[in-house]
């Protein structure tokens, strides 16, 4: 069973973004990275406006033993802030129905990133960790498709590096499946959201099966082959529905959401649900995560200011935490369960959960 540690708020000073830019649907203009002493890896996502983009091959944050501090990376405009929160104690308060209620978090420092040369709005940033101490990576991608990859030196100072991809897929804006690693062209419908599968029954080789959402519909991708364009399975979802938001699982199961405010599970092996959570959000799904420390949980942000985390295989409720204005960014560590989420209003929202030792012992 899960439990939270604390939630904390945090509000971006005026004086660095007093006033964010709107962003898409789907809000992934937020990167975590919480700091310790001895490090375990991550891992994240980021969203070409209508389309998610994960970097499969590098983890995305590190997590401390004693996590003190916590950075968000914050996209707005045509630039990228970062602001340092104050991560130490353990506190923590409910209110009705598992809502958790947050503790106001000092800011230590903030700052302008000056890594990503954009001409238009940023839609999606991620960090990722890069080769050697003190080394992040961080990408960056626009509303024209063009992604900025940068080096980020937290240790040595020095000129960035950085790496410029231009994505340029007919009229409509689509993204692709890794950074710099290999370009896939594929034929899509009204693409919305991606994840790489894995432990999948059909291949052996990492990151070689792609779920995309296409509008109502869930189709599965093998990259090694080019029958059918690589499209090996369909899967139809809610009538005159969209999804939005898709994720897998390290075991397997891969979750799908979107505008009937139902989180389905599907079983990789038959291509089957495994489970429906229905009603999990009051309003459309647009973002989804399993949990890094029990699988059997599941994160869901709603489009308004609600981040709900529950048991998918028992559609049980086990608390939630809200906002206090519409979403700009949603973000999860891989390898651990430190969700956070960044608002309209400037309030940047970071729970931290972990197992809960009553259950573990029980």
């Amino acid at each position: 069973m899960l439990a939270p540690r604390s939630l904390r708020k945090a509000s971006v000073p005026p004086s660095l973004l007093s006033d964010p830019s709107p962003g898409s649907l789907q809000p992934t203009r937020l990167a975590i990275q919480v700091r310790v002493h001895s490090t375990l890896p991550l891992s994240k996502t980021l969203n070409p406006r209508a389309l998610r983009l994960r970097l499969v091959r590098f983890p995305i944050s590190q997590v401390n033993a004693a996590g003190s501090s916590c950075s968000a990376y914050l996209a707005s405009g045509c630039r990228v802030y970062k602001i340092e929160i104050a991560m130490e104690g353990e506190m923590l308060s409910k209110g009705k129905e598992s809502l958790l209620i947050p503790i106001n978090a000092e800011v230590i420092t903030s700052s302008v990133v000056d890594r990503c040369p954009h001409r238009s709005e940023i839609q999606s940033v991620v960090l990722a960790e890069g080769e050697g101490d003190g080394c992040l990576i961080l990408g960056t991608v626009d509303s024209y498709g063009h992604l900025i990859v940068s080096r980020l030196d937290t240790v040595a100072d020095g000129p960035p590096i950085q790496y410029h991809l231009v994505i340029v897929v007919s009229e409509k804006e689509v993204g692709l499946g890794c950074v710099l690693v290999r370009c896939i062209n594929l034929r899509l419908w009204y693409p919305s959201s991606f994840s790489f599968g894995h432990c999948m029954p059909q291949v052996n080789e990492s990151g070689s099966m792609l779920a995309i959402a296409e509008g109502s519909q869930l189709s599965i991708w093998d990259l090694r082959v080019s029958n059918n364009g690589g499209c090996v399975h369909r899967i139809s979802g809610p009538i005159g529905g969209i999804i939005y938001s898709v994720c897998s699982s390290p075991s397997g199961p891969i979750a799908v959401g979107g505008t009937d405010r139902t989180v389905t599970i599907y079983d990789p092996r038959r291509w089957s649900a495994l489970s429906r959570w229905v009603g999990c959000s009051k309003y459309e799904i647009t973002g989804l995560s399993f949990s890094s420390v029990d699988e059997s949980f599941i994160y869901v942000q709603g489009v308004d200011y609600e981040i709900t985390c529950g048991l998918w295989k028992g559609n049980e409720r086990a608390f939630s935490f809200r906002g206090d204005s519409n979403w700009l960014g949603f973000s999860k560590c891989a390898n651990t369960d430190v969700v956070a989420g960044w608002c309209e209003s400037g309030s940047v929202f970071v729970a931290d959960v972990r197992q809960d030792c009553l259950s573990v012992i029980g």
